[in-house]
């Protein structure tokens, strides 16, 4: 499927060339706001209720099993469906949406790189006319191995960063978040203790198409900021 430069991802190109197949080939997934799916989107897309996909009752969390089954079912996506994602946000929202599959058990998931600020800048088509695609039937499977509790970070930390096979932690946020003076409206700011720091928009190109940095650009970016790129990681 991808003629990008890693397997997570997928071009522009691609997609402008498989429209045909979206919601028989492959489900195509605009994880912008709501209102901003429904002003224009590309053709085929399905849109979300949030990107985050945050649970109804524990709303800091990642929303539960059923409730994930549920949502893929409404957007026609079963466990055999490959799944193609764009945002309007450099990625942000892709990358969570991606996450949350991959959290779920399904592996067949790719980003646009570049996103609907690549497909706007370079003139494809847009639609306001909402998707309707067929319901199926997707069986989560969590996979552990894909998020970090609070309390096995806590326990990562007091161990610190000489303990055995210790994952090191990256902290993604902005340097304002990363130094504590921007408390983004939370009772306490700062860094989790130990964290190194590398703002997740370094790694991105500028607009117009707000793609990824090159591999060899993003690995120095990586390296210099102290992270490891081969090492267990721990991000938030």
């Amino acid at each position: 499927m991808t003629t990008a430069q890693s397997e997570l991802l997928t071009t522009t190109d691609w997609l402008a060339d498989h429209l045909d197949g979206v919601g028989s080939e492959f489900a195509l997934i605009d994880a912008g706001e709501a209102v901003a799916y429904r002003r224009a989107h590309i053709p085929g897309a399905v849109g979300l209720p949030h990107p985050y996909l945050k649970g109804r009752e524990q709303t800091r969390l990642v929303m539960t099993a059923p409730e994930f089954e549920s949502l893929a079912g409404r957007l026609g996506i079963s466990n055999d469906t490959p799944v193609v994602i764009y945002d309007d946000n450099a990625s942000l929202h892709a990358a969570r949406v991606w996450w949350v599959f991959e959290h779920f058990g399904h592996r067949d998931v790719r980003v646009v790189d570049g996103g609907l600020n690549a497909w706007l800048d370079e003139g494809r088509p847009l639609t306001s006319a909402p998707a309707r695609p067929e319901a199926a039937t997707f069986e989560a499977r969590v996979d552990r191995g894909a998020h970090c509790t609070v309390d096995e970070l806590l326990a990562i930390v007091e161990a610190g960063p000489d303990a055995p096979d210790a994952p090191q932690i990256w902290d993604t946020r902005s340097d304002g978040e990363w130094d504590g003076s921007n408390d983004r409206g939370n009772d306490r700011a700062g860094h989790v203790p130990g964290a190194k720091h590398l703002e997740w928009l370094r790694l991105m190109q500028g607009p117009p198409s707000r793609r990824f940095r090159p591999l060899d650009e993003i690995r120095a970016l990586i390296e210099g900021a102290g992270i490891d790129p081969e090492a267990a990681t721990v991000t938030y």
